[in-house]
């Protein structure tokens, strides 16, 4: 039996309908691919670009993330540890004190000096005291976990190691050695100490590491700002479809899964299919990375292009040989400023934002790259015939198993989903080990954020 939402069969249709843009697309690339030399849009500089011709689907995520490295990363910023998850080092932890700061008590019990029995004091030690005073061979003194060692003390009795007798005199029930249960300070480092080096990835163990040390903030390389803008006039933000008019899927969903990636959503702005608009929200962002939705392929009301061609923008990739998704786009628009140009089915606009607009922003972060792996396929999986595929799949014990809905305008797959299959070209068949693109929160990531 098939589990719910499980793809039991796979056929041809749906899998390689084109939707409306990828086919524009298309034509937009034998278009120019009949044009002589000398002729397409106007790159930066004045300089005339080659004819289109679409990027293989690994060459364009080598390019987003050396895009992000020709552009240089803004200065690295303090951060409150409360605003640090996620980020990265951009100077080393060097330890602010030893840790810990005096001798301290490992455990709830008695410290004791010289061998048993002792003698117990009526006051206990607790932590956040002063220093107590000394203890005196044969004496002994309740201890909390973390309090101050008294001076003298020559070990710590754990409380379910230890016995009074009937005239009060504590005794072990178990041999005692020197330094029991005592967490000498500088322990765990030094004062000066690097802790950790520059890059390491800001998680709550990092966090809280920081603070035992002393530090209130960190240095850290701040995360990448984006701004979204929703073309469409076709979009509705609230009710149900009608007249033509279909909901905007991309505006709620953009956002959070942008800050899932690490970035700072500055701006959510939905423009429609206004080419001034276009323009001017362009020419005046001051974002790092400009992410537009829909409007890529070559319609009468797709002005990506165009305004691109208008404001100088360089092409660093336009169109990627990939399913759903074939018409994102990459470009420079500024020197410190990239934008990705989603296609404005959501599944495509997801692969967009996979291929894309991750590489850019790890980058930018200065965040490691995940490292890659694969698993078995837990069902064929039909290919395209000269593009990479991107399937939702579920992961069940060791195999990836593959997910219905997968058509470049459907959300119900991915929305069930824990990572993307990358099929190649011709497809995969059953038990085939296939590379997986997580998905922020299907691994629990610290970088999963949705406020």
């Amino acid at each position: 039996m098939t589990a719910p939402g499980i793809r039991a069969e796979a056929p041809a249709e749906d899998s390689d309908d084109l939707d409306v843009e990828e086919a524009l697309a298309l034509v937009r690339e034998a278009k120019d691919d009949s044009t002589g030399p000398g002729s397409g849009s106007a790159a930066r500089g004045g300089q005339r670009h080659e004819r289109h011709q679409a990027t293989p689907w690994s060459h364009a995520r080598e390019i987003a993330a050396r895009a992000a490295r020709s552009g240089g990363r803004r200065a690295p910023v303090s951060v409150s540890l409360a605003d640090a998850l996620g980020l990265v080092l951009a100077t080393p932890l060097d330890a602010l004190t030893d840790l810990p700061s005096f001798d301290t008590s490992a455990m709830d019990g008695w410290a004791v000096a010289g061998p048993g029995p002792w003698e117990v004091r009526d006051e206990g030690v607790l932590a956040g005291h002063a220093q107590p005073g000394p203890l005196t061979d044969g004496e002994a003194v309740r201890i909390a976990t973390g309090a101050r060692i008294p001076a003298d003390t020559t070990a710590v009795l754990r409380t379910e190691h230890g016995r009074t007798d009937t005239q009060g005199r504590l005794h072990a029930t178990r041999e005692v050695s020197h330094g029991q249960d005592i967490r000498p300070r500088g322990q765990e480092c030094r004062n000066g100490d690097q802790l950790l080096p520059v890059g390491t990835l800001v998680t709550p163990a990092v966090l809280g590491l920081a603070a035992a040390a002393g530090y209130d903030t960190v240095t850290a390389v701040p995360r990448p700002r984006v701004e979204v803008l929703v073309l469409g006039d076709e979009l509705l933000t609230e009710g149900l479809p009608h007249d033509g008019l279909i909901r905007d899927a991309l505006g709620p969903m953009l956002p959070s899964w942008l800050r899932a990636m690490g970035a700072e959503v500055t701006a959510v702005r939905r423009l429609g299919d206004d080419a001034r608009a276009l323009r001017k929200a362009l020419t005046s962002s001051g974002a790092d990375l400009v992410v537009t939705t829909g409007g890529t392929a070559a319609g009468p009301v797709d002005h990506v292009h165009p305004t691109l061609e208008r404001i100088g923008a360089e092409l660093l990739v336009d169109g990627v040989k990939v399913r759903p998704g074939h018409p994102m786009l990459l470009a420079r628009t500024k020197e410190n400023q990239h934008l990705v140009g989603l296609p404005g089915n959501p599944l495509a606009a997801v692969s967009g934002l996979l291929t894309l607009a991750e590489p850019l922003l790890r980058t930018l972060a200065a965040r490691p790259a995940p490292e890659p792996y694969t698993l078995p396929l837990g069902e064929a999986v039909q290919g395209h015939p000269y593009d990479t595929r991107l399937v939702p799949v579920v992961l069940r014990g060791d195999r990836a198993v593959p997910l219905h809905y997968n058509g470049p305008a459907m959300l119900r797959g991915i929305a069930a989903a824990d990572a993307l299959a990358v099929v190649p070209p011709g497809g995969a068949r059953q038990g085939q080990e296939t590379e997986l693109l997580d998905l922020p929160w299907a691994a629990a990531g610290i970088g999963v954020c949705f406020t």
